[in-house]
């Protein structure tokens, strides 16, 4: 009878959930970024993912970080009882794998060698995803002839409710995930301090802006050429999701190693 209940697209919900994960810097997802090689669904609630870097020596917080938000995210689903996210190719990939898996933090995995958690190191780019999605919307707005003095009057129920095509209620939505993190009341276009942006600093603030973007996008474009040679090298192909069988003992999503 339990069998006839179990939902036939696990895998596709595995990577949803791991969609919504974002590389901290570049705040793009690491499913889009191509960094998951292997989702393997095991038996009944058991899930292993595992991913590569563009680098063997990338930032260890940040893999810390990226990995760790890959177990929440698919912990989360109600089918769930375990998951294992493990890291491969790089040079602290047992220490993280193995802090990831007993869920003590980044600290308890690196010892003295870590400085700090990692919640200062989310929040500082999660307030420069903030900027990047402020900025690429307001050039959106701009560019279909919205007035500066408009923009910095609308409140976010005025924004959610603006008539825009997909793409621009697509830019809406990404940044009001993160306008959450800046509070400030009221205005839907505030500063990282949450303060209201006056239409006569629009212009300036948007330079501040595109000078944060610009290092970000220059950093995923590094990103994606070190990791396509990478994989060129190593023969991995692109990661394959297929749907969850039931019948069968293991359902993979994988890639070669």
């Amino acid at each position: 009878m339990a069998a006839a209940h179990i939902e036939p697209d696990r895998a596709m919900q595995v990577q949803a959930c791991l969609a919504t994960v974002m590389d901290p810097e570049l705040d793009e997802s690491v499913t889009e970024l191509g960094f998951i090689t292997e989702v393997v669904l095991q038996g009944e609630g058991e899930v292993r993912i595992g991913f590569r870097l563009p680098t063997y020596w990338c930032a260890a917080n940040f893999a810390f970080l990226m990995a760790d938000d890959m177990r929440r995210a698919v912990q989360a689903l109600p089918w769930v009882r375990k998951v294992e996210v493990h890291l491969y190719d790089h040079m602290y990939a047992e220490a993280i794998n193995q802090g990831v898996t007993d869920g003590n933090g980044f600290k308890a995995a690196f010892g003295v060698a870590a400085e700090g958690g990692l919640e200062a190191l989310r929040r500082t780019f999660e307030l420069k995803a903030f900027q990047r999605r402020q900025e690429a919307l307001l050039e959106h707005l701009i560019n279909i002839k919205h007035l500066p003095e408009t923009l910095v009057a609308l409140d976010v129920e005025s924004l959610r409710c603006l008539p825009l095509d997909a793409n621009g209620d697509k830019l809406v939505e990404r940044y009001l995930e993160r306008r959450i993190l800046v509070g400030g009341a009221g205005r839907a276009f505030v500063d990282i301090e949450g303060q209201p942006i006056a239409a006569a600093t629009l212009s300036a603030h948007l330079r501040d802006l595109r000078r944060v973007g610009v290092n970000a996008e220059f950093n995923g474009a590094l990103c994606r050429g070190l990791l396509a040679v990478r994989d060129k090298e190593a023969g991995i192909k692109p990661i394959h999701f297929v749907p969850y069988r039931p019948a069968t003992a293991t359902v993979t999503a994988t890639a070669t190693h």
